[in-house]
């Protein structure tokens, strides 16, 4: 059923768009490459001949509805998406078709909860946002975790990457994100996010074996803060990250991700320990891969694949975990992603 439906892919040519291109053809879609710069599009289309290809960017909305023309979905691989994300999910709206996108970028998805939710929802429309390894995989897992719960005390989720090579692309966003919040750090603390300017604490987390107890950034917010809160009521959310990734995020003059196998992958490794708590009760749920940019192609093609064939529990704007059953999405990941539930 799927043969020949074309997917949008927005931001085609970065890093992460490259991944979720291969994917799109893999799970035998046909994308069709966008975004803002048409000669590094043409340098794409030439690995891909025969793939539509179609410039636009966010300040001509006539561009973007070209874009988006005859699209099943669109996915929005071009952060910053505090620019980018209002604008294409505009035309997506326009267009009557569903919106996906990867950022990571905390701000900007709370911008898409907090201004598309009510118009999504009266127009039967799917909107899902942070659909990537930080915000997705996280809310994926945590729901699992949950079971029946609907509520908890606290949900953690800790980062054990063994580096961090960041993309431009992520560089890009999160100076975006510093000076939307003027220096501050976030964390999501009562039921609410809240900005402060004191140090993360540094503190230790036992990661299941074989990678055990690692030293962690404390309270280092990513987009788990927003997703895991819009749809389960849990006053503490807390991510984590392991010291040495986020030291090689920090520093300037980290090198970008280097293809280290024949599908484009880096070496880089990654275990995401979620941890759930309700009164006396703890319940976990863990994911091992590699290659936190690669591995966000599975995840977000195979969200787009249950959405267009109506595998969703709701419409609007909503987070993998609210939409998804995510038991089954994550078994579903292999071999992109080993996961264990429950202990």
């Amino acid at each position: 059923m799927k043969a020949g439906q074309a997917v949008t892919v927005f931001g085609a040519y970065g890093h992460t768009g490259r991944f979720v291109v291969a994917e799109l053809l893999e799970r035998g879609f046909t994308p069709v490459l966008s975004g803002r710069d048409a000669e590094k599009l043409k340098d794409l289309a030439a690995s891909w001949p025969g793939l539509d290809v179609r410039p636009a960017t966010v300040g001509d909305p006539a561009s973007l509805d070209h874009a988006l023309a005859g699209a099943v979905a669109v996915v929005n691989c071009a952060g910053p998406f505090a620019t980018t994300a209002a604008p294409v999910i505009e035309a997506a709206l326009r267009a009557g078709i569903p919106y996906l996108d990867v950022a990571a970028e905390i701000e900007a998805n709370l911008d898409t909860f907090t201004q598309f939710a009510g118009r999504a929802e009266a127009a039967g429309a799917v909107i899902v946002p942070a659909m990537a390894f930080y915000g997705g995989l996280g809310d994926l897992l945590v729901t699992a975790a949950m079971g029946e719960w609907t509520a908890a005390d606290e949900a953690h989720i800790a980062y054990g990457l063994s580096g961090w090579h960041p993309t431009p692309g992520t560089r890009e966003a999160g100076a975006v994100s510093r000076e939307r919040r003027g220096g501050r750090r976030v964390r999501y603390t009562e039921g609410r996010l809240e900005y402060v300017q004191d140090t993360p604490p540094t503190l230790e987390w036992p990661f299941p074996d074989p990678t055990g107890p690692r030293a962690v950034i404390g309270e280092f917010s990513m987009a788990d803060v927003v997703t895991v809160p819009s749809h389960f009521a849990v006053p503490e959310v807390r991510t984590y990250m392991t010291v040495e990734a986020a030291g090689e995020l920090a520093a300037p003059d980290t090198p970008a991700p280097r293809a280290a196998d024949e599908r484009g992958r880096s070496e880089q490794t990654f275990v995401v320990d979620a941890v759930v708590r309700s009164g006396g009760a703890e319940r976990r749920a863990v994911a091992r891969g590699r290659d936190i940019y690669a591995v966000t192609a599975p995840l977000v093609v195979e969200a787009l694949d249950r959405v267009v064939t109506g595998r969703t529990r709701t419409t609007g704007v909503a987070s993998a975990g609210g939409i998804f059953d995510a038991p089954d999405f994550l078994r579903a990941l292999a071999p992109h992603i080993s996961v264990e539930l429950g202990g």
